[in-house]
């Protein structure tokens, strides 16, 4: 009996086999070869131009941009990853209480990713406990993070912009007063702003004045102290050390502080009260209606960030506006540019006093 033996066909060139492969995907599949080989350029080249490196010439980058459109390709992010030995990973790393803050910082960063590769992840954190910089430390290490984004008051923390030095990442710092180098700096100038809320609540007349400040480890809340005594100062006006009070930047601590202050006698109760942020001074409303007070009839408050729950509560808040939104914008756009070797010049923000209905003329009795 004769056996008749298959003959073998010989196994297909892997070019053929990515080629059948993409085929049975159902189109084919326009590789970084592909766009390398069609603009007559390298595919080191292409990759500069997808991750908008300064090293290309605008002809170049003009030519290969049409053509990625054209053919519709789109880099591989994991991919891209392994190439630069780091993810394209920016991570938001706060302590900071207010939940209205920390939102409209992402929204701001979002805005700035939009149409990019980045993605944002959120890392709470406690400057307070005692593992927190082996915490951040482990944390820098296993993400390979692109780059950090530290609002206050981490972005005060130097030993923690060590670490990130140490681990080659790049990081922006938000904050109320210069603390780094240009293109990693965003400025708020709080001073400022707070100096704007005592000049309008001593123009209304008003002398007996409390301050509810944030947390004596926040910059920030030395900064809107300091301003606020400066501005009072320009109206011959100081501030009564027994009327200033420590809060938390919470709801909570704002209605705890403004308890202490309107239970006092007639004689030593303030007539109007600065927030050091708007949490707190939606808690001093609270503690007002409690108490029998109508705002702005019997006290002027003032707050300071100017969030969306200023304008909402009743009476509108007066705020010191600080557009979050946008410094998260500026930050996360400065730490790409940082990645690309672009030259920064100072960036910063100055706050303004948003007058609503929260405050009047004092009442004369």
């Amino acid at each position: 009996m004769t056996v008749k033996r298959r003959k073998r066909r010989a196994p297909p060139a892997s070019g053929e086999v990515g080629a059948a492969q993409r085929k049975h995907a159902g189109k084919t599949k326009v590789t970084i070869n592909d766009i390398a080989r069609l603009a007559n350029v390298s595919k080191k080249t292409v990759s500069r131009v997808i991750n908008d490196s300064p090293l290309v010439r605008e002809d170049t980058r003009g030519r290969v941009k049409a053509i990625i459109a054209e053919h519709g390709f789109a880099p591989d992010p994991q991919a891209r990853a392994l190439a630069f030995r780091r993810s394209f990973l920016v991570a938001l790393i706060y302590d900071n209480p207010s939940p209205q803050y920390v939102v409209n910082m992402q929204r701001g960063i979002l805005d700035a990713f939009e149409g990019t590769s980045f993605q944002l992840i959120v890392r709470p954190c406690d400057r307070g406990d005692d593992g927190f910089h082996a915490s951040m430390q482990s944390f820098v290490e296993q993400q390979k993070l692109f780059g950090a984004i530290l609002p206050p008051s981490v972005s005060e923390d130097e030993p923690l912009a060590a670490i990130l030095n140490e681990a080659r990442c790049p990081y922006v710092r938000i904050a109320s007063v210069v603390l780094d180098a240009p293109n990693r700096m965003i400025q708020t100038h709080d001073g400022e702003g707070a100096a704007a809320a005592a000049r309008h609540i001593a123009t209304l007349g008003h002398e007996r004045i409390a301050h509810i400040r944030g947390p004596s480890t926040f910059r920030s809340s030395h900064e809107r102290l300091r301003g606020f005594e400066e501005g009072l100062a320009e109206f011959g006006l100081t501030l009564d050390p027994k009327l200033v009070l420590e809060g938390g930047y919470t709801f909570e601590s704002g209605v705890a502080c403004a308890q202490q202050l309107l239970e006092r006698p007639p004689s030593a109760r303030p007539t109007a009260i600065f927030a050091g942020n708007d949490e707190m001074a939606i808690g001093v409303y609270q503690a007002a209606r409690r108490a029998g007070f109508a705002v702005p009839e019997d006290l002027s408050i003032v707050g300071f960030d100017d969030t969306p729950m200023a304008a909402r509560t009743w009476p509108p808040l007066t705020t010191v506006r600080l557009p979050i939104r946008e410094m998260g914008k500026a930050a996360a756009a400065l730490l790409i540019d940082q990645s690309r070797g672009a030259r920064s010049t100072p960036i910063s923000f100055v706050p303004e006093i948003v007058v609503r209905q929260s405050t009047a003329p004092l009442a004369r009795k």
